[in-house]
């Protein structure tokens, strides 16, 4: 039996439905693989997974994309031998072409005796991806409502408290003086952190237009080359054929900069390496807080840094507020980039280990503007 692009249709009522169009239209990677792992067939999700069009995966093995040792392939013998269903979660793929992912297997016979096995692959990251900005926006929201609180509540007794402090310290002594300026600075460092606090406190949805990605990610090297990054490496690698985010551009800098700050604090004091990256993802959708709406998030820029990584006890928890790996960090800079991004209906994740951490952030498209990439927006 031989399997190509071209399934046979079927007919419901008046309606000719394709087997092509319904597999492309899956998140999920569809292959279906021959004697000697030869790939006969991939929907468009799996073009996007291994990064490569049909044209470039069908007839050739699938050990020339994932290592020839991976479990996947017990799987696919297991299978044919079997002549039944196989399936496992939290498999790992690598390959010389493709990055480590993490994803569920289905694999089922085709249902004659020709030796092809049909495989599903979800990357269980997406799911996990979904989760976790839901938590996100929770903690985000208790610190919304902890800030309107202390705005109120804290403020204006600090005030009166650093007032009386000034007026004492014309009468006593230079103990007493220092002890008088001890009170003002406590007072004023803890006014500075509800500041800090206060931008949870607006719910309002920014003002969204196209921007492009890599104008906000050049101003951000920019800034911090000049200044708190002057002593790292920064290497860029953007795929200039992504079209315009949906987003706020001064929002967004604020993202990025304190992502890059972030960075910039982990890695060592020689030989530090960030690296800034934007590809274009097919699969993730997210519901747009205040809406109804569900929109696709293909579009990933991911911060990368080559310092020591979080330690996987805090990993869960880093977005949460007040959670910091800093001697003296506040806990709020990774909170507020978390409440940021899911006001642009995005998500945000991390993944970290002893040879660095990367962020990834994942926006929508503007669609007004479809089909105009940033490249274009630069000439």
């Amino acid at each position: 039996m031989s399997m190509t692009g071209n399934q046979a249709e079927k007919t419901v009522g008046a309606v000719d439905i394709d087997a092509d169009s319904v597999l492309n239209l899956l998140a999920d990677a569809v292959l279906a693989v021959g004697e000697g792992h030869e790939i006969r067939y991939v929907n468009y999700s799996a073009e996007q997974f291994f990064g490569m069009g049909a044209h470039g995966l069908v007839g050739h093995s699938l050990a020339e994309f994932i290592t020839p040792d991976n479990p996947l392939f017990y799987m696919l013998e297991k299978c044919r031998e079997l002549g039944a269903s196989y399936a496992e979660r939290g498999v790992r793929l690598d390959g010389p072409r493709m990055e480590e992912r993490v994803v569920s297997v289905q694999a089922q016979p085709w249902f004659d005796s020709s030796g092809i096995v049909v495989l599903s692959l979800h990357e269980q990251s997406l799911a996990e991806h979904i989760d976790r900005q839901l938590v996100h926006r929770g903690a985000a929201r208790s610190v919304t409502a902890m800030a309107s609180m202390l705005a109120h509540e804290v403020k204006n007794p600090l005030s009166g408290i650093r007032g009386a402090a000034q007026l004492l310290e014309d009468g006593v002594d230079d103990a007493g003086r220092e002890l008088t300026e001890l009170i003002c600075d406590e007072a004023d460092r803890i006014v500075s952190l509800v500041n800090r606090m206060e931008a949870f406190s607006d719910e309002r949805l920014p003002d969204r237009g196209a921007v492009n990605i890599h104008e906000v990610l050049d101003r951000v090297q920019k800034v911090a080359e000049s200044g708190f990054g002057r002593a790292v490496r920064f290497t860029l690698a953007f795929d200039p054929s992504i079209p315009m985010v949906l987003g706020n551009r001064d929002q967004l800098i604020q993202v990025f900069l304190n992502l890059v700050k972030n960075a910039v604090e982990a890695v060592p004091a020689n030989g530090g390496e960030i690296r800034l990256e934007t590809r274009y993802r097919h699969g993730l959708r997210l519901s747009l807080p205040g809406t109804g709406e569900r929109v696709d998030l293909p579009i990933e820029i991911s911060v990368r840094d080559n310092g020591p990584g979080v330690p996987s006890d805090v990993q869960p928890y880093l977005f949460d507020p007040f959670v910091t790996t800093k001697k003296n960090g506040s806990g709020l800079g990774l909170a507020l980039v978390a409440k940021l991004v899911g006001d642009h209906g995005g998500v945000i994740d991390l993944e970290s280990d002893e040879n660095g951490t990367v962020f990834k952030v994942m926006l929508p498209v503007d669609d007004t503007g479809l089909g105009e990439t940033t490249e274009d927006a630069a000439t």
